[in-house]
């Protein structure tokens, strides 16, 4: 073998190396979302789809939920390292369960508001939330706006309410029968499952929890105890990543709904489009998270909300604000700075 076929043989024996060490580098992160895969998972989906996830050295695998608490659980479980999930669903489980040694944590903020609200058709007669006082109201137990119903009852002076449970797929249907006044969901969630099922916008009366008085955090990114003590570089990786792609979804909500249709083939692009550009106007862009920031969080408006769960959720012990979230792993300020001016 001449010299020119002994280079070309150990160049490719490098390449060959250097291609498998960059694979055994890859470190595996389960990561499990809030539901289904939906518009809002492109936030997920797009970074996993464009592979900044694999660019950060990581390997990670997305799998769709079925409810914030089942997510908690199981990042708590140890099933999965991290995951999405609404900052009241983990406030409760800390809360309730003060003993267990692999509470999760936040770590990013991403619905700076509450999707919930309460939605109603225009002929029951409910334009505004007194009008709730009497009324049966209809949502799964485990509903974020029934849990935090309380808050929103108290913030606008609602009298008794009467509550009706169903399954996620049966609320929409059972409001456009007439077997219930109201329901809880959220918005971008309900409001769209309502139009499918008939429904004309112009019939639906919205009233969004951020609008009335409740400025309740809505969903972040946790990770577990574990993950943060022994890799922190690992979550940072994650988020760095995350906030590339979260970027690029909030610029182009159409391209972006590819990656949820490489996921799962049935989705209606056109519809998710749609329920992205909701949750991104109503939760992700919102006034409040321009004001406060990609990412993070008010300290006293967590500490507010902390004392609302605790109250309202009736909790064993009370929230602790400091135990729940944590900013020590976020990407700098120049990459959390994704919101369109």
């Amino acid at each position: 073998m001449n010299k020119r076929h002994l280079l070309q043989s150990f160049l490719a024996a490098s390449a060959l190396c250097l291609g498998l060490g960059s694979a055994q580098a890859q470190t595996p992160i389960k990561f499990q979302l809030d539901w289904r895969f939906e518009g809002p998972s492109a936030l997920f989906l797009h970074p996993a789809a464009k592979g900044y996830f694999k660019q950060a050295g990581l390997d990670v695998s997305i799998d769709a939920g079925n409810g914030s608490g089942g997510t908690v659980t199981r990042v708590a479980s140890g099933a999965y390292d991290m995951g999405f999930a609404d900052l009241a669903a983990l406030m409760e489980f800390h809360a309730n369960n003060p003993d267990s040694p692999n509470k999760p944590v936040a770590v990013m903020m991403v619905y700076n508001n509450t999707p919930a609200s309460v939605m109603a058709l225009k002929k029951s007669g409910i334009a505004k939330p007194a009008d709730l006082a009497g009324k049966k109201l209809g949502a799964p137990v485990f509903d974020a706006g029934r849990r935090a119903f309380p808050i929103f009852a108290k913030a606008n002076n609602i009298g008794t309410v009467n509550w009706t449970a169903m399954d996620p797929t049966l609320r929409e249907t059972m409001l456009m029968r007439g077997d219930i006044d109201a329901i809880t969901g959220f918005t971008f969630t309900s409001l769209l499952n309502l139009e499918a099922r008939g429904a004309k916008a112009g019939d639906i009366v919205v009233l969004p929890y951020p609008d009335y008085g409740v400025k309740l955090y809505g969903n972040v990114i946790i990770a577990s105890p574990k993950l943060i003590k022994d890799r922190p570089e690992v979550v940072k990786a994650f988020l760095s990543a995350f906030a590339k792609g979260a970027k690029e979804v909030i610029a182009n909500p159409p391209a972006a709904i590819a990656s949820v249709k490489a996921r799962d083939g049935i989705i209606d692009s056109k519809l998710e489009t749609r329920r992205l550009q909701l949750a991104i106007d109503t939760v992700i862009a919102s006034p409040d998270a321009r004001a406060e920031g990609f990412g993070v969080v008010n300290p006293a408006r967590l500490s507010l909300m902390a004392s609302q769960v605790s109250d309202a959720f009736n909790t064993k012990t009370r929230v602790s604000p400091d135990a729940v979230w944590t900013s020590a792993l976020l990407p700098p300020a120049a990459e959390l700075a994704i919101l369109r001016k």
